[in-house]
């Protein structure tokens, strides 16, 4: 019996609880693939930029200095200008230079595909899609990571939530665990994506779950468990701001070998499962755009 429970707590079935399919809209594979393999051959925050405005998103740049050199996040906004706020934010910097398809090239590529959808859509409140430098060491866990800065700009904001893409492209092979726990939880094969989060993201975790299984096409998994497990990108530093938020992935190293070596190449990853994973992050946008009441996020 207390297994069970725990199952159900960490895991949060949805079943029963599935949102609409709201979108007008489905991710193009090739639009993604051609995107991975541009943003593997150089890191240039103006082609991201440049992607974006095609949209008819408000795009902004966020230019900042770390360790004497100038980076630039670059912010794309959609909808209404409201004090409210949803983040959907990836990374496009890269460990070493390194190629970096999946990490994060995958979830860069995921963030534009995403903008080009969302231009076709109905808002009812702020939605910023926001590509962040700094990411990787040595700037990971200091205020010089581009996502602490953009956090830092929004202090003001009520940000109803945040979404993080983080290595969204690799579906294959074995699923290894680091923990006993988790490898009698979870499936031993590396064909899904996981929406992970705190405890005290639960709602969030489930809210974005429930709107990614509704889009079909790849099965979603869930994890709710201490932030200290799942800290390791960008909605760390929303998190410490007091804002839920959530990690998209497909578990990074603990599935993908190629993690941080020259074989994380564009021609590894599966765009057709990153185009389900898309069509996912987008309906999860509109239901928390589309809900009426607030999750814990608000801030006063």
């Amino acid at each position: 019996m207390l297994w069970t429970a725990a199952l159900i707590a960490i895991r949060q079935p949805v079943l029963f609880s599935r949102t609409p399919h709201r979108a007008h809209a489905r991710a193009d594979a090739s639009r993604l693939r051609a995107d991975v393999v541009a943003l593997t051959k150089h890191r240039d925050p103006a082609y991201i930029a440049s992607e974006l405005r095609e949209t008819g998103a408000v795009v902004t740049e966020q230019v900042f200095t770390a360790r004497g050199r100038t980076y630039r996040n670059v912010i794309a906004t959609f909808g209404p200008d409201t004090k409210e706020l949803l983040v959907v934010g990836a990374h496009y910097d890269a460990f070493n230079e390194l190629p970096g398809a999946d990490d994060n090239a995958s979830g860069t590529a995921g963030l534009l595909e995403l903008a080009r959808l969302l231009a076709r859509e109905q808002l009812t409140m702020s939605v910023a899609l926001v590509a962040y430098a700094n990411e990787e060491p040595p700037f990971f866990g200091s205020e010089q990571m581009g996502s602490a800065i953009h956090a830092e700009s929004i202090a003001n904001r009520r940000v109803r939530g945040m979404i993080c893409l983080e290595m969204i492209g690799y579906f294959r092979g074995e699923q290894r665990w680091n923990s006993w726990v988790l490898d009698l939880m979870y499936p031993k094969r590396g064909d899904f994506i996981a929406v992970t989060g705190g405890w005290d993201d639960r709602a969030l975790v489930k809210r974005v779950k429930s709107a990614m299984c509704s889009a079909g096409g790849v099965n979603v998994l869930s994890f709710s468990g201490p932030r200290q497990m799942l800290d390791a990108s960008d909605h760390r530093n929303y998190w410490a701001r007091g804002w839920n938020a959530v990690m998209i992935t497909d578990t990074a190293y603990v599935r993908n070998p190629n993690y941080h070596t020259r074989n994380d190449t564009a021609e590894t990853l599966d765009y057709e499962k990153m185009a389900w994973v898309v069509d996912g992050v987008l309906n999860a946008v509109l239901e928390c755009d589309g809900q009426g009441d607030r999750l814990k996020t608000d801030r006063t």
